[in-house]
């Protein structure tokens, strides 16, 4: 398998680029296996939790894993078509799951880490899921559902556990490593259920095929990430978010490329900067929220040489953000645009100018337009929204569609056009800019939260009569939760009543969605029909901020030094550095 150079010549590979789906189609078999012909191909690194070691597995080795995970599913009676949670954080295992159930034709859900029951419980009798993968500390979770739940059967965790639970490690290594009777799929089976956040209910399932995703990321990989067969690639991200599916699976692997993951339980900024290095990490992704941190490190200090490509995606990115980076890494950050029911989208890519804050233009295989109510395209210049065209011709890369949820299939196709909920406008050169969304999802560091699932939690404690959860601008995290709360009568504000209401929204959904501000209110904004105007609110919030001035940031001492010295020359050093002893000599005499 080989794969032909990047783009250099962005308007050529538009007009020529094509992505062909043939009818049957699997990717663990047609993609990842290929790879599996060479013995010594790393296919993943994984950094251990503490830092301290990074283990090598080759896409030979991970083949072998990957059928003996085949045998077992067959054996545990799962079947295609049927749906699995997969619930865990990085590890090998995870990948050996995922793509045993790709190849199986069963559809995985994989889910975040931060679930709660009451998360959990949504999502698998939302999806009637009648099997769980999950790591050994995520078992409690699970264990809290099932008493309820009518649709599991099985129950697989990675490493010993009571019955009814199946280790899985150890029933790997009783199957063969070899499949004699493996069945084809078809292109357009489905492969991945993603739950994708939404304002006005609960989240809604994202349908991705073994080739909207298998074959669709291609685009993400090999223009957005740049991708090359000899890459390291590093995305930030949970394992839950179909961010994982852009940047630590399909399009990467389809290019080739290793991947890099770390098994770090948090964020730190420090171990972040020291694995790159040690990793020899080429390609890196991450949301505006990393970098932001990042470029308040002193990056001098760090082994960044290995880093020639840079994107970043999820909101858009502070321009000065990418100049610091940009001046301390020599690696321009290439913002990027897609969502969950997508591929990459619009871009910024290294064969044309980079505006810094734009998402750039139209990755190959994608129409995009601004367009009004009536799906009419607008002029260059006016705020609309953010379509894609879908008719004649559907997009490789795109989702199938929203599970059981006819209503939100009509609001978002229309006519020729799928209407991504964004608002945004297209500039005389091309490049579109992101105005905000026309819902109410909050995206806060990456994550995307609707508003809906944090005030039904709200509502749940006593001292709470009514909520309205919007985003407010943080110029960190770029947007966080804040939540308007109407208290009942006998309540009345106080700070440790809003620690109470963060630590209870905590308590019963996952953690990141709780709000970071709340503020207390007689009252909410509502319509005619007694909606609730989240707009007017948000509004609000955004017309009062004020960002803070940042200094620019100056370089090191030596930085300076080292120039003047090449400036002069090796004389000039040396007599520059003469005048300065002599200097020193008279003023201490």
């Amino acid at each position: 398998m080989s794969i032909a150079p990047n783009m250099t010549d962005y308007d050529a590979v538009r007009r020529a680029f094509k992505l062909d789906v043939p009818e049957w189609f699997n990717f663990t078999v047609d993609v990842f296996e290929k790879w599996a012909a060479d013995p010594g191909r790393v296919a993943l690194l994984i950094g251990s939790a503490g830092h301290a070691d990074i283990t090598s597995h080759t896409f030979d080795a991970l083949r072998r894993r990957v059928n003996q995970c085949c045998n077992l599913l067959r054996r545990l009676g799962l079947v295609r078509g049927q749906r699995v949670i997969l619930l865990s954080g990085w590890c090998v295992e995870w990948y050996v799951v995922l793509l045993a159930l790709i190849k199986m034709g069963v559809v995985a859900i994989p889910t975040t880490t931060q679930s709660r029951p009451r998360d959990l419980t949504y999502r698998v009798e939302k999806s009637r899921a009648t099997a769980v993968f999950c790591a050994p500390e995520l078992r409690g979770v699970v264990d809290t559902i099932v008493p309820t739940n009518k649709t599991l059967k099985q129950l697989v965790t990675i490493g010993p556990a009571p019955a009814p639970w199946v280790n899985l490690n150890e029933a790997l290594d009783n199957e063969s490593e070899e499949m004699d009777d493996w069945s084809p799929t078809r292109g357009d089976d489905p492969m991945l259920i993603y739950f994708t956040s939404g304002t006005v209910a609960y989240p809604k399932m994202v349908l991705h095929t073994q080739a909207s995703f298998g074959i669709g990321h291609m685009v993400t990989a090999r223009f957005w990430h740049d991708l090359r067969e000899n890459d390291v690639h590093w995305t930030l991200t949970d394992t839950g978010w179909a961010k994982a599916a852009w940047g630590c699976l399909f399009g990467q692997w389809t290019m080739g490329a290793t991947l890099f993951v770390s098994q770090a339980p948090k964020f730190e900024p420090q171990m972040t900067l020291t694995m790159l290095g040690r990793a020899k990490v080429t390609s890196f992704c991450a949301p505006p929220t990393v970098y932001r941190i990042l470029v308040r490190e002193n990056l001098a200090e760090y082994d960044l040489a290995s880093v020639r490509h840079c994107t970043s995606a999820g909101e858009p990115l502070n321009p000065e953000v990418i100049r610091i980076w940009q001046d301390s890494t020599g690696a321009q950050i290439y913002d990027g645009y897609g969502q969950t029911e997508t591929v990459n989208v619009l871009a910024n890519y290294r064969c044309m100018p980079v505006k810094p804050g734009s998402m750039g233009k139209p990755t190959p295989t994608f129409d995009v337009a601004i367009v009004d109510e009536e799906g009419h395209p607008l002029a260059d210049g006016n705020e609309g929204h953010l379509a894609i065209r879908v008719k004649p011709h559907r997009p490789v890369g795109f989702f199938h569609g929203y599970v059981d949820d006819p209503e939100m299939m009509a609001s978002a196709f229309r006519g020729d056009w799928y209407y991504t909920g964004d608002r945004a406008y297209r500039d005389s050169d091309g490049y579109f800019w992101f105005v905000g969304r026309a819902d109410d999802v909050i995206i806060t560091s990456g994550y995307r939260i609707g508003p809906f699932e944090v005030e039904s939690a709200l509502l749940e404690h006593p001292a709470v009569r009514e909520s309205a959860v919007v985003a407010s601008p943080n110029e960190l995290r770029g947007e966080i939760v804040k939540a308007f709360v109407v208290l009942r009568e006998g309540f009345e504000p106080s700070k440790a009543l809003v620690t109470e209401l963060q630590q209870h929204v905590r308590s019963v959904t996952a953690p990141y969605k709780y709000p970071r501000a709340v503020e207390f209110v007689k009252e909410l904004p509502k319509t005619i029909s007694g909606k609730i105007k989240r707009g007017d609110l948000k509004r609000r919030e955004w017309a009062a901020w004020k960002p803070t001035a940042r200094k620019r940031r100056r370089r090191p001492r030596m930085t300076r030094t080292y120039r003047t010295y090449r400036r002069l020359g090796l004389r000039g050093m040396f007599m520059h550095l003469w005048r300065k002893m002599v200097r020193s000599s008279k003023h201490k005499g």
